[in-house]
């Protein structure tokens, strides 16, 4: 016998997700998943409200949006996705709140591990659940040791990895045969990162789609910077902190054809703070860093201010190098850039650039671009500025590199040169 009553509110809800799966179930996870892949990824998992559209969660090719793990409640989310949304394009790994870590991996520090041993940990190897992932960023401080696991991701285009403790070689990134983009920083104050190893050479597995390239601060990072020279798509390329090492006059007219940008550390010829043994290797520099800003004018916007020459100056072990006599200007053994209108040279000089309060003066200007023409519309502002620069080279008139140190003295002594 039927009642006549009013359902209860629990029944109305059961037969309400009754009907709801009986409709749902004329249309089938495939075509769900479809309409799931135009949605947020806490829109999807908010809507798997029944078998169908759970099984369709699972088949949907997640949006780009980032997922940031920085709280347990968002690892604890994230390992619910690696079942519920498995197929997630965009991750980040960042740090969990006070006394939660995860877990150490093989051959940890021992000290970290010790500092760390009553945290909670949890365990970060579930993110090789998501094997569609396109973007990783791993930003934290507590990864200790070496996990295999995050360094197999086929699909993978774009990694960025800030994180001293975790022990790997640049031969993992065959993990990542798609990769177009690689920044890995080291942040460790003074000492940089000291756990990842290995030689740019390793970059060759990614060479058809490598793109951008930024290694900095990971000083046993080591190779020939040239090795990446054929490297068809490359297009920025950072190895600051880096003991790479090379000539900038080894680049040819087609090596490097898509780069943009580039920045060598100090273990290069050429490479930023780069100190010179002798003052006769400059100009065989300058002349190759010329011809590179003309194939591309941007190459070298990712070293600061061009103006400075990289911070290029002359070694204090060179056999041309001499004490500054006290009270007296310091000998030129620093080298800059000069523009003059659109017209490019550089020269020796001292000072401190970034003392507004110490007088910076110059040599004469060693032009790499000729003089423009009294008709062209350049020639007011390339005087003018000329005229400018000029005022700073009247103790080192006449000299286009800096005077021995006999002359400098006499200069000092307001002697004739």
């Amino acid at each position: 016998m039927h009642s006549s009553g009013p359902s209860s509110p629990a029944q109305e809800s059961r037969n309400g997700m009754h009907l709801f799966n009986d409709t749902t179930g004329e249309v089938g996870a495939d075509e769900v998943a479809i309409i799931f892949s135009f949605l947020h990824h806490r829109d999807i998992m908010c809507a798997r409200v029944c078998k169908t559209w759970r099984d369709a969660a699972k088949k949907t090719l997640v949006p780009y949006t980032d997922f940031r793990v920085h709280s347990v409640r968002s690892y604890n989310a994230m390992r619910i996705m690696a079942t519920a949304l498995p197929n997630l394009q965009q991750l980040s790994i960042s740090n969990l709140r006070r006394r939660h870590i995860y877990s150490n991996g093989d051959d940890p520090d021992e000290e970290i591990a010790a500092d760390t041993a009553n945290y909670t940990t949890h365990d970060i190897n579930i993110i090789s659940s998501f094997r569609k992932l396109r973007v990783l960023h791993i930003d934290t401080i507590f990864l200790n040791g070496r996990y295999p696991a995050l360094f197999d991701f086929p699909l993978l285009r774009h990694l960025h990895i800030n994180c001293d403790f975790l022990k790997w070689d640049l031969n993992m990134l065959r993990g990542f045969p798609s990769l177009k983009g690689l920044e890995l920083n080291g942040t460790r104050i003074g000492n940089g990162n000291s756990r990842l190893t290995g030689n740019i050479n390793s970059l060759q597995v990614l060479k058809e789609t490598i793109e951008k390239v930024r290694i900095v601060g990971c000083h046993r990072v080591e190779g020939i910077f040239m090795d990446l020279a054929d490297f068809p798509r490359l297009k920025q390329l950072n190895l600051l902190g880096t003991t790479v090492a090379g000539d900038v006059r080894d680049i040819r007219r087609h090596d490097f054809p898509a780069l943009e940008q580039l920045c060598l550390p100090w273990t290069v010829r050429g490479g930023m703070d780069y100190e010179f043994q002798r003052i006769s290797d400059v100009p065989s520099f300058m002349q190759a860093v010329h011809l590179l800003m003309q194939r591309t004018p941007t190459l070298f916007s990712y070293c600061g201010q061009i103006s400075v020459a990289f911070y290029w100056n002359l070694s204090a072990s060179s056999p041309d190098w001499y004490d500054r006599e006290i009270g007296r200007p310091r000998p030129p053994f620093d080298l800059q850039f000069i523009q003059a209108g659109k017209r490019l040279g550089w020269s020796w000089c001292s000072g401190d650039p970034w003392n507004a309060e110490e007088e910076r003066l110059s040599c004469e200007i060693n032009w790499l671009d000729p003089e423009p023409s009294r008709e062209s519309g350049d020639y007011e502002a390339y005087m003018e500025e000329l005229q400018r620069v000029e005022r700073r080279s009247d103790f080192y008139r006449g000299y286009h590199q800096p005077p021995n140190m006999l002359e400098y003295r006499r200069l000092c002594e307001g002697g004739l040169h």
